[in-house]
């Protein structure tokens, strides 16, 4: 299976690359929490670089609250990390996470492309038949690869934590419509408080793409302050997609 998803140099959009084409496919998305503090993470999860002329964010195993976390440090930078996984059914299925804003941007709008940071986010990737797709969503993708040499995802839904946009605003990426960003944290509030959060894929899929979700292919996660000139900081706790009979 090629690469998830990729960089678009050209229109400097972020979404994620897989650095590794032949990288193996994972089944379980591992806890951050069974790691060691310094240590370093899992090969299942890589690199995800927006341009190779952006700092990268730096993230790092460290011990907080008792328990090994991500901790992420962007200084005016943006990389993050994407762990492709087995193709699986979204029916049914969850996400749950808890992470930790630690600073926030003021002046970040996710609607704007010259405005699009965020301390956290959360990125799902999902597959589907591409040839559907209005033709500017093709022309988006074929660009894409032929700049990386990687496929784009059929679509992305992505879990973020906004400077200013109501919890719930779903917002559309300004350069294609295929990736869809669903405020679940906003503003200051909150700042330093662990917050939990459990989503039903397919019904936030639904709501964001109005179409039935293909397959589950990949997890990314970014903290960027790129965009706005700044630095921020935030934890990622553990990450796990939890099927319905679990809850």
């Amino acid at each position: 299976m090629v690469a998830l998803v990729l960089t678009l140099n050209l229109t400097a959009c972020a979404v994620f690359e897989s650095g590794d084409q032949e990288a193996p496919l994972t089944e379980n998305v591992g806890k951050f929490s069974d790691l060691n503090q310094g240590g370093r993470l899992p090969k299942a999860w890589q690199v995800w670089r927006i341009t190779p002329q952006k700092n990268h964010t730096e993230y790092t195993l460290r011990k907080h609250d008792g328990k090994t976390v991500l901790h992420a440090d962007a200084n005016m930078a943006a990389s993050g990390l994407v762990l492709p996984l087995k193709p699986r059914d979204c029916k049914d299925l969850f996400l749950t996470w808890e992470w930790k804003a630690l600073s926030y941007i003021p002046g970040a709008d996710l609607a704007d492309s010259y405005k699009d940071d965020a301390p956290l986010r959360i990125l799902v990737a999902f597959d589907g038949d591409k040839s559907t797709l209005p033709l500017r969503d093709q022309m988006v993708f074929e660009l894409a690869k032929i700049i990386s040499g990687h496929d784009m995802p059929y679509a992305s839904l992505m879990y973020v934590w906004a400077a200013k946009s109501p919890v719930e605003t779903i917002i559309t990426s300004s350069r294609t419509a295929r990736i869809k960003m669903i405020v679940v944290n906003s503003g200051e509030k909150s700042i330093g408080e662990w917050q939990q959060h459990r989503r039903d894929l397919a019904k936030d899929y639904k709501a964001a793409f109005h179409e039935e979700p293909g397959q589950v292919i990949g997890l990314g996660l970014l903290t960027d302050s790129d965009n706005t000139r700044t630095q921020v900081n935030a934890i990622y706790g553990d990450i796990a997609l939890t099927p319905y009979r679990d809850k």
